[in-house]
């Protein structure tokens, strides 16, 4: 069955969905998207990634075609048009097609916001039990990392160089310190077991995984710094992992081929990943 995508407005097939090349997402990467989590044909952790969607396109200055309730609303509808037990549902939401390509903001175009759909058993990725690998990368991004925006060429150079060498993810490194992965957040476990992070600031994608992790942790009574933190102390820690909507709590077991900790998958890794399921099938809406 040909897959269902959502296109301004319609639900057509995946193969006839179509945007204008004159779109602005396509010329200018002037556009915003998110990425959610479906288990058992539910939107996970669903009011964080709208709020974080609201958040993006008010940093540039685009307006939503459609109310974030009713984004919800087709997100849910195209998810039952697709019969998707377990995935993920893309959203993309740009400046629209004008009739020229000109850099400043067109008047009087109406947005563009598509969506489609992926199956993924994220629950049950054998990489939650045998752990990946991440190699380190320069962070050559621009400023505003914060903005989820759809001009991802560094990360897909990042997410590249890590499939090259046979690794599950790239780590950004900036001024000496990793900043995140190429589509994940970061942390590592201290000696200490103190869970490590790094804080929110432009620097960051504010991970909505991320958010429910960390406040997950706090509510057992686990230590969780918000701090920056360099590859050297990822190596002595004694776990690291990454969040992710498509990956959830993700153990790494080696950094540039070294391993961390013993080199094998973590308790507290392994904890926190069916804590969060836990919390992603109870509020799944």
């Amino acid at each position: 069955m040909d897959p269902i995508a959502y296109v301004n407005g319609s639900f057509v097939p995946l193969s006839e969905a179509k945007v204008s090349i004159l779109d602005r997402g396509f010329l200018f990467a002037d556009g915003i998207y998110e990425v959610a989590a479906v288990l058992d044909g539910k939107l996970v952790d669903s009011a964080s990634h709208l709020a974080r969607l609201e958040r993006s396109v008010g940093e540039i200055g685009l307006a939503l075609p459609e109310s974030v309730a009713r984004i919800e609303e087709l997100q849910k509808e195209l998810i039952a048009r697709n019969q998707l037990d377990n995935g993920m549902v893309y959203l993309q939401v740009t400046r629209g097609a004008d009739k020229s390509r000109d850099f400043p903001f067109p008047k009087g175009v109406t947005p563009t916001l598509i969506m489609f759909v992926t199956v993924k058993d994220i629950v049950n990725a054998p990489s939650a039990k045998t752990g990946i690998g991440v190699i380190t990368v320069p962070d050559i991004r621009w400023a505003r990392r914060d903005i989820k925006s759809v001009a991802l060429l560094a990360q897909v150079l990042a997410k590249q160089a890590a499939a090259a060498a046979g690794a599950g993810e790239a780590w950004m490194i900036e001024d000496g310190q990793i900043t995140e992965g190429g589509s994940s957040s970061a942390f590592i476990l201290t000696k200490d077991d103190v869970i490590v992070t790094r804080p929110n600031s432009n620097a960051i994608l504010p991970g909505c995984t991320r958010k429910a992790v960390v406040a997950l942790a706090e509510e057992r009574q686990l230590k969780v710094e918000e701090r920056a933190f360099t590859v050297e102390e990822a190596l002595k820690a004694k776990e690291a992992f990454i969040t992710s909507a498509s990956a959830f709590v993700q153990p790494v077991v080696t950094i540039d081929g070294k391993p961390v900790g013993d080199g094998r998958v973590g308790p507290m890794a392994t904890r926190l990943r069916e804590i969060y399921i836990d919390f992603a099938r109870a509020t799944a809406v």
